[in-house]
């Protein structure tokens, strides 16, 4: 039987400084997460500009009032960004109904391969909520560049995979950077520290 996390039961296990933290956004720069790096006093991300599946332009403005967990990866990725998908999907069962607010946004390093329909159909197999961006090449250096995120083609045969970061980037509801979760995390790990962040703000 899964655990099922809540914001309460989150609340119950924060330190008084956790406590102390919940009565604004702006002014909390320092937050009290379990296993997560805090990433509050980090300015990455801010302004990116991609587009949907659907071809409409997308910024960070566009999540404001959900909780954006960005991650960049590629649709041929053999282990890492399947991996990160699926534990982001069981992370927000986890959450019940306070999971409803986590938007997933992947973005590809690999515009040349994934399309706006393969993208698409790949992050929905994980959750029908999750989005995925895309832009030319220059567009995603960018956005790479931004957020400090390391890629490069690795040769395989007679096409080619990407040695890539593979960080979750979690912002809260007001476009603040708060998070960031490693590979190595689990996905109970992971809901508990997104929960604080919904806590904050």
């Amino acid at each position: 039987m899964s655990t099922l996390f809540t914001r309460r039961k989150v609340l119950t296990g924060m330190s008084l400084l956790g406590l102390g933290l919940l009565a604004g956004c702006d002014n909390s720069p320092r937050l009290n997460f379990k296993y997560g790096k805090d990433l509050s006093d980090k300015i990455m991300g801010r302004t990116f500009k991609l587009k949907n599946t659907e071809g409409e332009t997308v910024t960070l403005s566009s999540f404001r009032g959900l909780m954006p967990v960005v991650f960049f990866g590629f649709t041929q990725c053999p282990a890492v960004c399947p991996t990160t998908l699926a534990r982001a999907a069981q992370a927000k069962k986890l959450m019940g109904r306070d999971g409803e607010i986590m938007q997933v946004i992947f973005i590809t390093l690999d515009p040349e391969r994934d399309t706006p329909e393969i993208l698409d159909k790949y992050v929905k197999a994980f959750d029908p909520s999750f989005e995925a961006l895309y832009g030319t090449p220059e567009e995603i250096a960018v956005a790479a560049k931004e957020f400090g995120i390391f890629y490069e083609k690795i040769p395989a045969g007679d096409t080619y995979t990407l040695s890539h970061t593979a960080t979750s980037f979690v912002f809260d509801t007001r476009g603040n950077l708060r998070l960031g979760l490693s590979a190595s995390l689990t996905a109970k790990e992971c809901a508990e520290d997104l929960l604080t962040v919904m806590e904050v703000c």
